[in-house]
């Protein structure tokens, strides 16, 4: 056995030595490199991250933030006016030749006008369209009546997240552009489906089917898709802030009462419980024969259950 010389062996383990530490160095650059790199994909996928939610945001903002667009055009102060033949007019039907609502006749005089502030999840509206709702009818029918309905969302809140009062709102909104003839039975259909009060109500398919299942019901592919894009949601949902805030057409009220709001010639209609035919028709009848047909009326010091949930 050869024995090398004592400095080719130190130089030997020197190298072995500097070979390990260029080893070392060069694993710890490529371990920063790859930590560098990893930093840089953090950071730009945060930055995609974070651009993608402020674009959202800004749109949610601009979107919550624009104008609600016009309503249904046979809707210009936010409620339907229903004359004879209920069908849409200006409220001057029957006035050539109209009678009482009691029944006799009185040549020349206007029609009574009344006019109803409604919310489909209103339990109290659900129940006086349920008691009231031929005798209207009737009397708009013979021109003795017109009958302007405002559909409002005040309950918007109470149907566990699924805003139905707006969304049955905005179906009804959908008739009044689309089939404006069919408004009336409409409005009639979406109380006899009512649903409860905290409930999640119906859905849009059903409301599409409710709609779609009135008699002489038009556009009905062109209201189906109203009813999907809620295309007059934020146009109800302005209309309830402006009615909630005092801006009632139809009436002097300064503050609103909640639903149903049921005026006579502008003479609010306050009703007691349970609803009777006969109270409203005696109110009706009184308010016709007064001769007032624009006459100032008395706000109501107990406002309806339905007011206090908004």
């Amino acid at each position: 056995m050869t024995n090398r010389p004592e400095g080719d062996a130190r130089a030997e383990r020197n190298q072995r030595r500097a070979a390990a530490r260029e080893r070392a160095a060069k694993a710890r650059l490529q371990h920063k490199r790859r930590q560098r790199g990893l930093r840089l994909g953090l950071q730009v996928g945060l930055g995609v991250v974070l651009l993608a939610a402020a674009t959202v945001v800004t749109l949610v903002l601009v979107d919550s933030t624009k104008p609600a667009g016009p309503g249904p055009s046979s809707m210009p102060q936010g409620g339907i006016t229903i004359g004879q033949g209920m069908t849409p007019g200006d409220g001057a039907a029957g006035s050539s030749a109209s009678s009482s609502p009691s029944g006799s006749a009185t040549a020349g005089t206007e029609p009574v006008r009344i006019t109803m502030y409604v919310d489909y999840l209103c339990p109290f509206c659900g129940q006086f369209e349920k008691t009231n709702s031929d005798y209207i009818e009737g009397l708009v029918e013979s021109g003795v009546a017109t009958v302007d309905i405002h559909p409002i969302a005040i309950l918007a809140n109470r149907s566990q997240g699924t805003k139905y009062s707006l969304r049955a709102a905005n179906a009804a909104a959908c008739v009044a552009q689309s089939s404006p003839d069919q408004f009336f039975a409409v409005n009639r259909a979406l109380f006899a489906a009512q649903p409860e009060e905290n409930t999640p109500g119906l859905t849009d398919a059903q409301l599409k089917k409710i709609v779609g299942g009135v008699r002489g019901i038009s556009a009905k592919s062109t209201i189906a898709t109203c009813i999907d894009d809620q295309r007059y949601g934020k146009w109800v949902d302005e209309r309830t802030t402006a009615v909630s805030g005092g801006d009632i057409p139809g009436s002097s009220l300064k503050t609103f009462p909640g639903t149903p709001l049921v005026l006579v010639n502008g003479q609010q209609y306050e009703y007691s419980q349970p609803f009777t035919n006969e109270e409203f028709r005696t109110f009706v009848i009184t308010v016709a024969g007064s001769g007032e047909q624009t006459p100032t009326p008395t706000p109501t010091s107990t406002p309806s259950a339905s007011a206090s949930a908004s």
